[in-house]
């Protein structure tokens, strides 16, 4: 551990504890390098030139994309579509797909766990076109019950959006039961991968998902940098999300031809240092390998989990099934504001993240925490008093 964690000169530059890689993951130098080094020796706009600048950055822009795509087991590379996020990716199938084929009283299907970028753009096509938006609800053991699955995947279902793992509860879903169900009643599915991508060895085949997307900055790459994988048959049906720029083929006073895949789905400049990054951190990422990256994560978790459930003040968000965990852990401490526990923790240089979704939670379950918060606001005043005391 000591020796990858040298790899990363942020952590080696700073005393602290770093436990929010679930937002973002910081960068191992080898990332650093590959973007830098682009910036210094290849900068130049790609597909927009014919001098040997601008076709050197096309090749390896290219290169990074034809990286990605074995790296997810994509049958073709142009079913990789550069974003700036998963976020973006998503909005995209949302309005390129979504929009244009729902129509009154389609369905909707998407998990009560998933992050607010897989859920609000459905709310957005549900109001635009009149389509409901139904939710699959987990059990107490923090999982979708296959009776979930089968209730509300029907054949007024359209479309099915699942995280693949739980940005909040860490649980795996099992994605390929859910993709089945869901093509056996005609939906499309779009995965989103993620918490799941840095963490464990995707087959976008295999799940036989119809879209795929995740973000470069959460598995060690730059951020703004993210990537749809979406089935090339789909693609080539669906209308371009934003216009103009490298997207054209040709254009007219009053109308405009479109590039093929995946030219049509890349509109304007775009991040060729972050793909560059990204190519280099799945180098990175592969030379770790997934078996070891598991084992580590598994004993940490392991550790973190049987630590934490010793503390009878503190409330554990996980399933008990440990083959259907990853490495997120969410918790509560009895009677304290989230945003107060990060805010200790800290001054003790660890870094975790507060969510507001925990923060209703510990309101309705603990009460008055106005008064418990300005209690703890006072204890963090004492602590970085102490702490200034002893650096003077």
């Amino acid at each position: 551990m000591e020796e990858f964690k040298k790899d990363f000169p942020l952590l080696n530059n700073n005393n602290i504890v770093y436990l929010d890689s679930g937002a973002t993951s910081q960068k191992p130098q080898p990332v650093l390098d590959a973007v830098s080094e682009f910036y210094k020796t290849s900068n130049a706009n790609p597909h927009r030139g014919a001098y040997s600048l601008s076709i050197e950055a096309t090749e390896k822009y290219e290169e990074s994309r034809q990286k990605i795509a074995k790296f997810i087991n994509a049958k073709h590379t142009e079913e990789i579509i550069y974003t700036k996020n998963a976020t973006e990716s998503i909005n995209l199938v949302a309005y390129s797909y979504g929009i244009e084929n729902l129509k009154p009283g389609d369905e909707i299907v998407i998990s009560i766990m998933e992050h607010h970028s897989n859920l609000v753009p459905w709310q957005k096509v549900a109001r635009v076109t009149g389509a409901i938006l139904k939710y699959m609800y987990i059990n107490d053991d923090y999982e979708i019950p296959e009776a979930e699955i089968e209730s509300k995947i029907t054949p007024k279902t359209k479309i099915v959006g699942i995280t693949h793992i739980s940005n909040v509860l860490g649980t795996i879903n099992n994605v390929e039961k859910i993709v089945k169900y869901a093509h056996k009643n005609g939906a499309i599915v779009i995965v989103d991968g993620a918490q799941s991508t840095p963490h464990i060895k995707v087959d976008v085949q295999k799940l036989n998902c119809d879209f795929f997307v995740f973000s470069g900055h959460k598995m060690l790459s730059p951020l703004g940098i993210g990537i749809l994988y979406g089935k090339r048959e789909i693609l080539n049906n669906m209308t371009p999300f934003l216009m103009g720029g490298d997207m054209i083929e040709y254009v007219h006073e009053q109308e405009t031809t479109f590039a093929p895949l995946p030219n049509k789905f890349e509109a304007g400049t775009q991040n060729v240092g972050g793909a560059i990054g990204l190519a280099a951190a799945i180098d990175y990422i592969q030379k770790v390998g997934f078996d070891e990256i598991e084992r580590i994560e598994n004993e940490l978790t392991d550790y973190a989990v049987k630590r934490l459930s010793s503390l009878g003040f503190v409330k554990l968000y996980v399933t008990s099934n440990k083959s259907n965990h990853s490495g997120v852990i969410s918790f509560n401490i009895e009677g304290v504001h989230p945003h107060d526990v990060a805010s200790i923790l800290d001054t003790y240089g660890v870094c975790i993240r507060s969510r507001k979704s925990l923060c209703t939670t510990a309101y309705e379950v603990f009460g008055n925490r106005f008064n418990l918060s300005r209690k703890f606001l006072f204890l963090q005043y004492k602590v970085r008093r102490r702490q200034a005391s002893r650096r003077a």
